[in-house]
């Protein structure tokens, strides 16, 4: 083994896509009838956070072609707009991942806040991993542990903007966790959350 050999630099999109093979399984997996549980976002139960979630991949496919993005508007209700939306918020991850995967679209900066484009693109990678781990959480399924890339990714990404998004109430308090705990646990808990969360229900 070349111990020697440059370590893969994985794109944004190529990320976008591990989350996306983890995350369309839990979502088609959501029953009607835990649309109403709570999840580990205090304020969102499992239909507001499937609704936030879809704003999200939507609002970022804009951000990595630099258009305009606009989260000032409360999430549209996507479920009620028909029984097949899981398989909607199966197409506009495949479209979160292309957009992020288009020549250019790490380059320079995108957004109001002119923030380098590649850490935006983390920013989509980390919805689409920890509320992802939410909602499999609050449904009584099996998320397991993030592919290790996206991990290391979103612990250099939460490193830079933890300090704002706790401000901004985005983030909570950390979470302390076990000294066993696995690095996913860790980012976990670095967002606020319990990574033991819902357990012994």
């Amino acid at each position: 083994m070349d111990t020697n050999a440059a370590k893969k630099t994985y794109g944004i999109g190529e990320l976008l896509g591990m989350a996306r093979e983890r995350a369309v399984p839990v979502v088609r997996g959501i029953e009607d009838t835990a649309l109403g549980a709570a999840t580990p976002c205090a304020e969102y139960d499992v239909k507001e956070l499937v609704n936030h979630l879809f704003q999200v991949i939507v609002q970022f496919q804009r951000l990595a072609a630099k258009e305009p993005s606009d989260f000032g508007q409360a999430a549209a209700d996507r479920v009620a707009e028909g029984p097949d939306w899981r398989e909607r918020f199966a197409a506009e991850a495949e479209r979160l991942v292309s957009a992020w995967s288009a020549a250019g679209a790490e380059e320079g900066t995108t957004g109001a806040m002119d923030m380098p484009a590649r850490l935006v693109g983390s920013m989509a990678l980390l919805d689409l991993t920890v509320h992802v781990w939410d909602l499999a959480r609050a449904t009584g399924q099996v998320y397991g542990e993030a592919d290790a890339p996206v991990v290391e990714e979103l612990t250099g990404a939460v490193a830079q903007l933890a300090p704002t998004a706790r401000k901004m109430g985005v983030f909570g308090e950390p979470v302390a966790v076990s000294v066993e705990a696995s690095e996913f646990e860790r980012l976990l808990g670095r967002t606020g959350r319990d990574p033991g969360w819902g357990d012994g229900r």
